[in-house]
């Protein structure tokens, strides 16, 4: 109800901005961007149950409705699913359960690519490939082997005549090399510029990088975070959704490099649930970002930000900070 009313609004003021615009096809999209999805030992504890089951039902009730108001939910889901012993820091380890809760609460997309996908080698990087899929959950940033990789990226989500296309890449993996034939989305300019041309001859209508980037607890951009975000929008990049700090960075909005737009900045989202106990890690933001198509130009209208943090010992997350 809330995004129709949104689309109401919309629609009448573009028809008394310029109502010529109203004969062309005008379809939009918004889309939920949540940071860190992690698991530290007392998650784990707090979760077991007699049975030995986990369960992490309770986890996000309170924000679902958030994630739901959204066309499409994105979280980075930085834990591997490598099987038991679970663990928490350094290398994480976290039970199926906590994926299929993740998936319930309304998420569409897990993003991938980030420092502790390896935490488990090889074989978890690929059993949580495995248990995604099983659960019916999209994912990019990590694959099986390059004809997965090339198969399936860059991941485009399609809706109505929209295409919008969303790359993952991280700094590094806690330096655990990546096994052939197991592909990482590091950040690599050269693999990064052929990654948008290819969006581009998919026919996206627009280019989110999500990045796994910056200096952990720094509660402002690096220089390396500087300098790649305009690199990244120079080579066609639209916006883009950052993490790994762990803490909430500043957002900003700048000019659109190739059209009277807009790009969008998230220079990091912070935690969504963990068991950080740092300054300002235990809050964290999600930010749903509305497009809209007008013709053939796909533009930001604007962005909503919902402040969250991780109540303990419970582990819920809830709005507000």
């Amino acid at each position: 109800m809330a995004r129709a009313a949104r689309f109401t609004t919309l629609i009448g003021a573009l028809f008394v901005c310029n109502v010529c615009a109203l004969a062309q096809t005008i379809d939009s999209i918004s889309i939920y961007f949540a940071g860190d999805i992690m698991q530290h030992e007392a998650q784990l504890k707090a979760a077991l149950r007699a049975d030995g089951t986990y369960d992490y039902t309770g986890c996000f009730t309170q924000v679902t409705p958030e994630i739901e108001d959204a066309d499409i939910a994105v979280c980075n889901f930085e834990t591997t699913l490598g099987g038991a012993p679970y663990s928490g820091y350094p290398q994480f380890c976290s039970p199926d359960e906590l994926a299929a809760a993740v998936r319930d609460a309304g998420f569409d997309i897990f993003l991938t690519a980030n420092n502790h996908c390896l935490d488990r080698r090889t074989r978890g990087l690929v059993r949580t490939l495995d248990v995604l899929d099983s659960l019916g959950i999209p994912h990019l940033g990590t694959y099986r082997d390059l004809a997965e990789r090339d198969s399936l990226y860059p991941y485009i989500i399609e809706r109505n005549s929209m295409r919008i296309a969303l790359l993952n890449y991280t700094y590094a993996t806690n330096g655990i090399p990546v096994a052939a034939p197991c592909i990482v989305n590091y950040i690599d300019t050269t693999q990064i510029k052929a990654d948008v041309i290819r969006a581009r001859q998919l026919k996206a209508d627009c280019i989110i990088a999500c990045m796994h980037w910056g200096t952990e607890y720094r509660l402002e951009p690096d220089k390396s975070q500087k300098t790649l975000e305009e690199w990244l929008y120079s080579i066609g990049v639209d916006h883009i959704i950052g993490g790994h700090p762990h803490v909430v960075q500043p957002i900003r909005t700048l000019p659109h490099r190739y059209h009277a737009g807009s790009s969008l900045t998230v220079w990091s989202l912070g935690n969504y649930i963990s068991n950080m106990s740092a300054p300002h890690t235990f809050q964290g933001l999600a930010v749903t970002t509305h497009l809209i198509k007008i013709g053939n130009i796909t533009k930001l209208r604007g962005y909503d930000i919902h402040p969250n943090r991780t109540i303990r010992p419970g582990f819920i997350v809830v709005p507000g900070r």
